[in-house]
């Protein structure tokens, strides 16, 4: 596992283009945003959340088609799976490798771009808490799309579509969690419900891509 995380974060490395464009998109539609809605505190502070969110969500996605499409078109995929090690294991580390690029880049910028968005310090906090944990979701609910759709032509179209409905709920109780915060309801409901989902998808996730990975190879 340490060994193909080692290898994916290099190679990610070299890949600066793959990453950065989501990073960037997250960046300018958080930044374009309020010039189109305008410049009125309240508004703005209102959409904040649901802003991030949604950006978070599609910057995402932009990075899912090369998570295992690379690795199959050189062999590599199928090396791993004849390997000795399970491949539950080697698609986990994965899966955190695409987190640690893709991912936890957004959790480190959004307090930053929510302070342009009017949020005050504890919602701030509350918005990272959920990309923090609704982000490493997003990523193992991704990997099944993307294990699923592998080899497929047109597999970017059929991806969103598997991915959408199960990205929902974590969209919800995300920006739910901040709306929560502002009205100063608490945000504790609906942490615990995104702390359940990520469970779950730990848990199911890596099964789940590796089953389809070997249907894919067959």
């Amino acid at each position: 596992m340490g060994g193909v995380l080692r290898r994916d974060l290099r190679l990610a490395l070299r890949r600066k283009a793959e990453w950065l464009s989501a990073l960037f998109f997250f960046v300018l539609v958080a930044a374009l945003f309020p010039l189109a809605i305008g410049p009125e505190p309240d508004t703005l502070r209102q959409i904040g959340s649901g802003v991030l969110w949604v950006a978070a969500l599609l910057a995402s996605m932009l990075s899912l088609g090369r998570l295992f499409e690379a690795d199959h078109q050189d062999g590599s995929l199928e090396q791993l799976t004849l390997s000795a090690a399970p491949l539950t294991w080697l698609v986990s580390a994965k899966l955190l490798a695409h987190w640690l690029i893709s991912g936890l880049p957004l959790v480190v910028l959004s307090p930053l771009l929510g302070l342009q968005l009017g949020l005050d310090p504890q919602s701030l906090a509350t918005l990272a808490l959920t990309l923090l944990i609704g982000t490493p979701v997003l990523t193992l609910l991704g990997g099944i799309g993307a294990a699923l759709t592998l080899g497929v032509r047109g597999g970017g179209v059929l991806q969103s579509l598997l991915l959408l409905p199960l990205y929902v709920p974590v969209l919800v109780f995300g920006t739910g969690a901040v709306e929560a915060q502002l009205r100063g309801l608490g945000a504790q409901a609906h942490v615990s419900v995104l702390l359940a989902l990520l469970l779950a998808a730990a848990a199911l996730s890596p099964w789940a891509c590796a089953a389809a990975i070997r249907l894919a190879l067959e």
